[in-house]
């Protein structure tokens, strides 16, 4: 099994957070979102993965390493795309197409999820969906009795289908899904002036192709900052409801109250402080005098005197003073007298 991870774009709706790390490195809850994705999708395929593809911008040799030691931590090699151009979501995936044979997941890194269900080898394909309130928002898919995906609707201005697609795909025949990409772009078939992956899926099912869906769980978006904060927050829930305590040992605790659940990294010192629920606090971060909860601070950052909630702090950031929601990016440095 393979997986294809475009992950090109350039973050805008996350920003200040995305101007000196790219979106899908952004932690949440102590890990990045691409580097959670990937093991989410391991839990569900039931398969060994052998090659991760990620599709990127020009992200530095430093992200590329990171990227390819993701794909080494699950025993897979990875390799690294570049998309010079925005031309759509096939044209993204096409750029990794010395990938696109056999079992492929593709997978676009904005988003998490939670699933227990296990893929249906049986059918030529599954799209992870799940079901919304507002369909109108989303791209969505209409189902026979048999629970094969008969239309792929974006948008649909009527109700017609729940079930929202979030991003992740499976296909049994890569080769199938790279000829049919192939075919967008060497026939210039666009929407929006992008070539579209949903013009592929129906290409495929045209020519016979059986989808299928499955559900999860939960969807969580990480595509802005009150999400990824949202994103945090369930992710230290579900992770504390399963027993797990990701607050290091190495935290320097002085006249301090944790309140679970939290993150909290290695060498980080609070003091005089309380702190939670639903925080997260990267590596060598330093909390003093404060109230925070709901919020998402990263690594070698400094708080002082501040009251916080739902907020969003990058890395090497110095906060002092205030009581506020507050979205501040990485080098950051804002004094309240």
């Amino acid at each position: 099994m393979k997986i294809i991870i475009p992950m090109a774009g350039r973050g805008s709706r996350l920003r200040p957070h995305t101007l000196t790390v790219p979106k899908p490195l952004v932690p949440i809850a102590g890990k990045s979102i691409v580097e959670r994705l990937v093991k989410d999708i391991t839990s569900v395929c039931g398969s060994p993965i052998s090659e991760i593809a990620f599709i990127i911008g020009d992200f530095g040799d430093e992200v590329e390493a990171e990227l390819k030691q993701i794909a080494q931590d699950i025993g897979a090699k990875g390799h690294i795309f570049h998309q010079e151009e925005a031309l759509g979501t096939a044209h993204a995936i096409l750029c990794a197409k010395q990938c696109l044979d056999g079992e492929v997941i593709v997978a676009f890194a904005d988003t998490l999820f939670k699933a227990d269900f296990q893929l249906d080898l049986t059918k030529d394909g599954v799209i992870w969906v799940q079901a919304v309130e507002n369909p109108e928002a989303y791209g969505v898919v209409k189902l026979d009795k048999d629970n094969n995906i008969t239309d792929f609707i974006e948008k649909p201005k009527k109700l017609i289908s729940k079930d929202a697609i979030i991003g992740v795909y499976y296909f049994k025949d890569g080769t199938f899904l790279r000829e049919e990409l192939q075919y967008l772009l060497d026939n210039d078939i666009k929407q929006g002036g992008e070539y579209q992956l949903t013009h592929a899926l129906e290409n495929m099912k045209e020519k016979g192709a059986k989808f299928g869906v499955g559900n999860v769980k939960e969807w969580l978006d990480c595509g802005n900052p009150r999400a990824a904060i949202h994103a945090n927050n369930r992710i230290l829930e579900m992770k504390y409801e399963e027993g797990l305590n990701l607050v290091s040992s190495k935290v320097e605790l002085i006249n301090s109250v944790i309140i679970q659940p939290c993150y909290i990294g290695e060498n980080v010192v609070l003091e005089n402080s309380c702190v939670g629920p639903n925080v997260s606090i990267g590596k060598n971060s330093k909390v003093k005098d404060s109230i925070i909860k709901n919020s998402l601070i990263q690594k070698e950052t400094t708080i002082l005197q501040a009251i916080l909630r739902d907020s969003m702090i990058g890395n090497f950031v110095e906060f002092k003073g205030g009581s506020d929601k507050v979205s501040i990016g990485d080098y950051s440095r804002m004094i309240n007298d």
